[in-house]
């Protein structure tokens, strides 16, 4: 027989399971680990990744020297195709873009490609107008705070074989974080993808090129926070689909399908590919490819963002998802590194690149940059092995890889963001260059 169900008839015992189960409740959406989120007791200790030592067969060159700078963006390109990479900047602090040549061993030029850039927080080079030059397309955030007025621009640098000629694209947006171009629609021409952070309001954008400089503007997704927007054909059916990380009311991936047909946003099939119930994860940005080399793109989100906390201590769940490609737009989420307050990733021949922006940079040992290779040994829930590079400068927020002293190998620049003390390892932009011996 079951028993009839009994009635509580103290308030105050009611109310003290009420409570109870509130706080499980709670604790089971908000505290619990989650299966994408690393733990810091999880397999491989975390203190090897959060300190260590420089690794002397990375030669350190100083760019750009700065205290208080702010780079939001750090690109690896040969831009007058001379067959010699330069570096492309977005320094927020002055409001310029910036480009740099490296001269010889330890000696760079640095010059201003454009001024009176708003808050600049990342550069595509694109050609845009189809006259078989490099343009440039920047995004504006406005203000680097947290700011949901309509700030933010995105701003096309016409490449004229002189100089550059500006064109406004969007000036009626909140906080522009990232704009990715591609021929969205197959009619021959550039299309750009727009990722509006905002603060309370973003979206991301399909901005349809139409000529004439003018393009239309659909939106794909309302989400705050939005901050970069990959576009590549990840589903392999040979058009180009669109990523997204929205990291400010929830932590999560999207994936809009180009259906190869339609007007407008009809044009893409939205879904959610990954969320977590960690809020405070810090989602920092989003980045396309191939990362176990079968032949699909897959993406890797570095997330170590503290920047909502009035402290930058780095957090157990910190460090870089891989969302590996299964096909048919299925992910799987296994975590590359754990690495306190990472912030931006980059591939290049050595590996998978990681830089720390909130680390505990008063210890004097702790790592701002790593490089992650894939351990056939390791444990099943770690198969990337990370390696300490270096320690100085702190607080970087951008990188990328690519060859810059002509040998052949990929090296690493990155950039620094200093919001918070200490200042004492200082420098606005780095250049690591690869002396590891072959094998190594």
């Amino acid at each position: 027989m079951i028993d009839a169900p009994r009635r509580i008839s103290n308030p105050t015992t009611a109310l003290s399971l009420a409570v109870i189960v509130v706080a499980l409740v709670m604790w089971w959406l908000l505290v619990r680990p989650v299966p994408s989120v690393a733990s810091i007791d999880d397999g491989r200790p975390n203190k090897a990744l959060l300190r260590g030592r420089a690794d002397p067969a990375w030669q350190r060159e100083i760019v750009l020297p700065g205290q208080w700078s702010w780079i939001t963006n750090v690109r690896i390109i040969d831009l007058d195709d001379d067959g010699h990479n330069e570096i492309l900047a977005c320094d927020a602090g002055a409001n310029r873009l910036l480009l740099a040549r490296r001269l010889g061993e330890d000696r760079w030029d640095v010059a201003t490609l454009a001024e009176n850039l708003l808050t600049p927080a990342h550069v595509t080079p694109v050609d845009l107008d189809g006259d078989d030059d490099r343009d440039l397309v920047i995004s504006l955030l406005g203000n680097i705070r947290p700011d949901d007025g309509v700030v933010g621009q995105l701003v096309w640098l016409e490449n004229t074989g002189k100089g550059y000629r500006r064109h406004r694209i969007l000036d009626d947006v909140r906080r522009v974080a990232d704009a990715q171009a591609g021929d969205l629609d197959g009619d021959g021409d550039v299309d750009l993808v727009v990722a509006v952070f905002g603060y309370a309001r973003g979206k991301v954008l399909w901005l349809e090129n139409t000529g004439n400089e003018d393009f239309i503007e659909h939106t794909l997704l309302k989400a705050p926070g939005t901050i970069h927007v990959p576009v590549a054909d990840f589903d392999g059916d040979g058009d180009l689909d669109i990523t997204a990380v929205v990291t400010q009311d929830e932590e999560e991936v999207w994936g809009f399908e180009n259906l190869g047909k339609g007007d407008g946003p009809e044009r893409f099939r939205s879904r959610r590919l990954w969320f977590t119930h960690n809020y405070d994860l810090g989602g920092a940005g989003l980045v396309a490819g191939d990362i176990d080399h079968d032949g699909d793109l897959d993406l890797l989100l570095p997330a170590g963002d503290n920047f909502e906390y009035g402290h930058t201590y780095p957090q157990p769940y910190h460090g870089c998802l891989l969302l590996r490609n299964d096909g048919g737009w299925k992910f799987t989420v296994e975590t590359l590194a754990v690495f306190g307050g990472t912030y931006a990733a980059a591939m290049g021949d050595m590996g998978v690149v990681l830089v720390s922006m909130f680390n505990d940079w008063t210890q004097r040992d702790a790592v701002s940059l790593v490089v992650c290779n894939r351990d056939a040994t390791g444990p099943a829930r770690f198969p990337w092995t990370p390696r300490p590079i270096a320690i100085s400068p702190t607080h970087l927020a951008t990188v990328d890889c690519g060859d810059i002293d002509g040998d052949g190998r990929d090296d690493i620049v990155a950039g620094s963001l200093h919001v918070a003390p200490p200042f004492d390892r200082s420098a606005a932009i780095t250049v690591w260059l690869n002396r590891e011996r072959a094998g190594q």
